[in-house]
């Protein structure tokens, strides 16, 4: 099974202590690399960001359609660049599930024809 994650899932699970339950129920979770900055190149600790660099389950990807980020980001005022890039890089990868808990992403993913996780605690934008 092929799941792309944006960055809320795991810093949410991962500031609870339950970042494992994602390994669990998926056993490997990908991530595009604006998610991954978004958690690591920051000027403070984001809950998640030591995992994303050590958990060998947790794997980041490069996407490769640039224009289509740019499309999204430019037709599309409210989705930031990490939600765009997992909703490009799940369609790259025909990925099974997306999980995002961003109302206006979780729309646009379904838009596009992917499956996108029913996140427990989604936000109500």
């Amino acid at each position: 099974m092929i799941v792309v994650s944006d960055t809320s899932p795991i810093t949410n699970l991962a500031a609870i202590g339950q970042l494992d339950l994602l390994r669990q129920l998926y056993t490997t979770i990908i991530i595009p690399v604006a998610v991954y900055n978004e958690m690591v190149a920051v000027d403070r600790l984001v809950p998640g960001a030591i995992e994303v660099q050590t958990l060998p389950w947790i794997q980041t990807q490069i996407v490769t359609d640039v224009q289509r980020i740019t499309d999204i980001q430019t037709n599309q005022s409210a989705i930031d660049l990490g939600e765009a890039e997992a909703i490009v890089l799940a369609l790259e990868l025909e990925a099974d599930l997306i999980l995002m808990d961003e109302r206006r992403g979780r729309v646009l993913a379904t838009d596009c024809g992917l499956n996108v996780n029913h996140y427990p605690f989604s936000e109500v934008d």
